[in-house]
């Protein structure tokens, strides 16, 4: 019963580390053909200088990004990053707070008969969070109630833990990929008001062909910061609904081991 016990803990992690490098490399693949595809969409930019013929340039949505400055390269890598942080957290939390609403009924004639090693047997099915904090309360069976749920609870807090991993993360980039941005684009107005200290040359044309191109390091940051903002909140939200659900189960179980087992034919 102890090497199953061991094997019960082991599996879901093994098949997450199996994952993760596939992963990193399909979403890298998503990443970079996403902004090749993008250099296809194409945007009209019309020169203000007096001494141009005022004719459009083609510019790809890809080589504008590229005119954002250096600023972009760590914005794009926390793009990167953050999709990483939220494709695998998403899948995890929903794989680990998935629950069987028949697994306490599929437990309970054996359960209430001291059948310790079909119940585990039934609960080395159910890889979620709910089957191991279950499974935390039948090994603690025959000791104290107030034992049973300290054990339980603290089960609890593991799987919310492991559940908020790289979570916060989210909650960091939403912060700093704007700053980032804002950072990028003062100083590329600083460069362009520093050029025409240099040159006297005020025209229009000159400001704003400059500004614009700074500007889409903000735009970006703000982007990344809304995503990855969004992101956060709503993996949090995911997990709150587990924490909430597994303490009506805890309760269900702890009744389910008080009750005498003749006294389910009564009721």
């Amino acid at each position: 019963m102890h090497n199953n016990e061991k094997v019960f803990l082991h599996q879901p992690i093994l098949k997450t580390m199996k994952k993760q490098i596939k992963y990193i490399f399909t979403l890298g693949f998503i990443f970079f053909t996403f902004f090749a595809f993008t250099q296809g969409v194409a945007a009209e930019v019309v020169n203000e200088g007096a001494k141009t013929a005022a004719k459009p340039e083609s510019l790809s949505i890809f080589n504008m990004l590229m005119k954002g400055g250096v600023f972009l390269i760590p914005i794009g890598l926390l793009l990167f990053y953050t999709i990483i942080v939220i494709v695998n957290r998403y899948r995890y939390i929903r794989r680990m707070s998935k629950y069987n609403m028949h697994m306490l009924n599929e437990i309970k004639p054996n359960l209430q008969a001291g059948n310790i090693a079909p119940v585990l047997e039934v609960l080395s099915r159910d890889e979620t969070a709910f089957g191991n904090v279950v499974r935390e309360g039948v090994l603690t069976v025959g000791r104290p109630v107030a034992q049973i749920e300290s054990n339980m609870e603290k089960v609890v807090n593991i799987e919310i833990g492991k559940m908020e991993k790289s979570i916060g993360h989210l909650g960091l980039i939403a912060g700093i990929a704007p700053t980032l941005g804002f950072i990028g684009t003062i100083s590329g107005v600083i460069k362009i008001f520093y050029s025409i200290s240099i040159t006297e040359n005020v025209s229009i044309g000159n400001i704003s062909g400059g500004l614009y191109e700074k500007m889409i390091s903000s735009g970006s940051g703000l982007i990344v910061g809304i995503v990855a903002f969004s992101a956060y909140h709503l993996l949090n939200g995911m997990i709150d609904s587990y924490a909430l659900a597994i303490q009506k189960v805890n309760l269900d179980f702890v009744n389910l081991i008080q009750r005498p087992s003749n006294g389910d034919q009564t009721k």
